[in-house]
């Protein structure tokens, strides 16, 4: 859903301001000021926050600073009527916080590419020391991650994994048992995620009305503070049910607790993969094309139906081209 069909106005807050040219160094301390609590840049001197009381506070305390460093700033309260969207100055905040969340991952991985099976116990302890680092970092990020980007989730399931690694801890499967139908405890369910849909959850949509439950319905809210009601089964969500496990996105995980074991859906979940989380793990080469096109899909409709309806096509497709390169 767009602001408009919640019927709520997106309200920004802006801070213009000019400083000085020397010392140096003040500049840069605004600029980290700046970063840290979460403000972009919409020009080269105007930076914007969504409006509310603790933002407001934290552009007052800068603006006083700045000023006391002898240079010119102002605060303002704005409605976008021209130029840029909402919705175009959301995805530069999902921009920033998605970069933010990459270089916590790649930390992540590496951490993880050098722990093995006979790790000593100094070396797990140096890992955990680590590992408390990337989550203190993590916690800062989520405070100023006003929308709910994407990157959070591939962080949370990579850090969830490290860190049954270095306790040694064995994590209980959330698979149902042997003998259970996979498929049968997924019917007749709500199914809730994140608004402003792209490739995994719009896959996950897909997977869940082609192959699961035909008639499912599937619900689009806020990414931050949603609290699920009985019966709805949260996907590509922080804490849902079925989200991003380990370096596996989404699309992987419900694909697995599904029990389905279809070569051409494995296939498609290798492509979502490596459009989602960026990380080139598969590498096939019709990658770069499904980008595209779902990107096209994206751009072309605001509506999360819409993206899911169009999509649909581009994964039926697919699914029929994988289906018929393996016959």
């Amino acid at each position: 859903m767009s602001d408009d069909e919640t019927g709520t106005e997106q309200r920004w807050l802006l801070l213009i301001h000019q400083l000085p040219t020397k010392p140096a160094y003040f500049r840069v301390k605004i600029w980290r000021r700046l970063q840290g609590i979460g403000a972009v840049a919409v020009k080269s001197t105007v930076y914007a926050l969504p409006a509310n009381a603790e933002t407001q506070e934290d552009f007052e305390w800068l603006l006083k600073e700045i000023i006391d460093g002898g240079g010119e700033a102002m605060v303002c309260e704005a409605r976008l009527i021209d130029g840029l969207s909402d919705a175009q100055v959301r995805a530069l905040f999902d921009a920033a916080r998605d970069s933010d969340y990459a270089d916590i991952a790649k930390d992540a991985r590496d951490l993880s590419a050098g722990l093995d099976a006979e790790a000593s116990a100094e070396k797990r302890a140096d890992a955990r020391t680590q590992l408390g680092r990337m989550r203190k970092r993590l916690a800062e990020l989520v405070s100023i991650d006003f929308f709910g980007a994407t990157g959070r989730l591939a962080v949370e399931g990579l850090l969830a994994e490290l860190e049954a690694r270095v306790t040694e801890e064995k994590v209980m499967s959330k698979h149902p048992p042997k003998g259970a139908d996979p498929i049968a405890e997924l019917k007749g369910r709500t199914w809730v995620t994140r608004r402003d849909v792209y490739v995994d959850r719009i896959a996950c949509s897909w997977l869940i009305r082609r192959f699961i439950d035909p008639d499912a319905v599937i619900r689009f809210v806020a990414g931050k503070g949603y609290v699920p009601k009985p019966g709805e089964l949260r996907f590509d969500m922080f804490e849902g049910e079925i989200t991003h496990e380990g370096d596996r996105c989404s699309f992987e995980v419900l694909l697995t607790r599904a029990g389905i074991a279809d070569p051409a859906l494995q296939a498609i979940a290798e492509i979502v993969h490596d459009i989602d989380l960026k990380d080139s793990k598969f590498g096939r080469e019709e990658t770069t094309g499904i980008s595209s096109l779902i990107a096209g899909v994206a751009m072309a409709n605001a509506g999360d139906e819409e993206r899911i309806a169009q999509g649909a096509a581009v994964f039926d497709n697919l699914y029929q081209y994988f289906r018929s390169k393996r016959g």
